[in-house]
């Protein structure tokens, strides 16, 4: 299956990055590499480093970037542990970072990926595929408890506790393999008035591809070592995709433009905290009618640009 990924506000995170032709560049997740040859195609003698932990996305984007040459370079990689393997690669700092941390089209579209609950497919959802944790190893082996805070937490699912219960019944029947499988466990679950609005494994799926990836911690670890790896005037742009990564992506930002953390009253600060530079958007920038009608799955994107000092 080919590897198709629409970049997501493209026009706005290129606007947004501010790209010098002799630049540095990041691109953190590049997935099948729509924001990176975008990127490529404005440097000159710049250099753009391009990591992402699927490395079918990787061999994807390596297809669609090789006309810019020695320009680009490609690293299976985390983004966590992009700004040390940069450092470790003798790059000092960049003059901007994308994070795009979007499931990718491809990842949403190939069943065998396990990321969809609109095709029936082993339940896996693994952006590295390499090894690790699968969905499925989440759903026959954890915990109730622990099942029911993940879909809580990261899926932000009302009735969490029912379904990690019928998830631990179902299992002591037979082993929750596929993606079917589990969506019939969640439907019958839910009252039916709570399944109105949208696909009753919607939440939930989105909790297990977010625990079995490790998302928000690696998000949590890596924003503030990419602000300090930024270039004075260096600017770093992130997309996310639902409220539980823009609210992390917003409040570091925050923190990093205004870190006192002296009390209000005090007459002046004493605390020795120094900003790291401002906030491009205080609102968070969404995507406009044009690019919704031409790409639907960019509706909940949202974007937060940084300034270096």
């Amino acid at each position: 299956m080919e590897f198709s990924h629409i970049p997501v506000l493209y026009k706005e995170v290129i606007e947004g990055l501010r790209i010098k032709p002799d630049g540095i560049y990041l691109d953190g997740t590049v997935g099948g590499g729509g924001h990176s040859s975008l990127i490529a195609k404005q440097l000159q003698n710049g250099k753009l480093y391009c990591t992402d932990r699927d490395e079918e996305a990787l061999k994807a984007a390596g297809e669609r970037l090789k006309e810019y040459g020695d320009r680009v370079t490609l690293l299976h990689s985390n983004f966590l542990n992009a700004v040390g393997l940069l450092k470790s690669m003798g790059v000092d700092g960049a003059d901007g970072i994308l994070l795009d941390l979007g499931v990718s089209s491809y990842q949403l579209d190939n069943p065998d990926r396990g990321f969809t609950y609109r095709e029936d497919a082993p339940l896996d959802m693994r952006m590295d595929r390499s090894g690790g944790l699968t969905a499925a190893d989440i759903v026959n082996e954890w915990d109730e408890e622990d099942i029911r805070r993940i879909i809580r937490d990261y899926g932000e699912e009302k009735c969490a506790g029912r379904i990690a219960a019928a998830i631990v019944r179902k299992r002591t029947e037979k082993r929750i393999e596929s993606t079917f499988e589990l969506n019939k466990v969640i439907s019958d679950a839910m009252p039916a008035k709570m399944k109105a609005d949208t696909h009753p494994s919607k939440r939930t799926y989105q909790a297990l591809r977010i625990a079995v990836n490790g998302e928000l911690d690696a998000l949590e670890g890596a924003l503030d070592e990419m602000l300090d790896y930024l270039n004075s005037g260096g600017r770093f742009a992130v997309i996310t995709f639902h409220s539980l990564e823009d609210r992390i992506v917003k409040r570091k930002f925050m923190e990093a433009e205004k870190p006192c953390i002296c009390p209000p009253g005090f007459p002046q600060c004493v605390c020795g905290r120094i900003s790291k530079g401002k906030r491009v958007n205080h609102k968070a920038i969404t995507a406009g009618e044009e690019e919704l009608e031409n790409n639907r799955r960019s509706k909940p994107a949202k974007l937060r640009v940084f300034e270096k000092a």
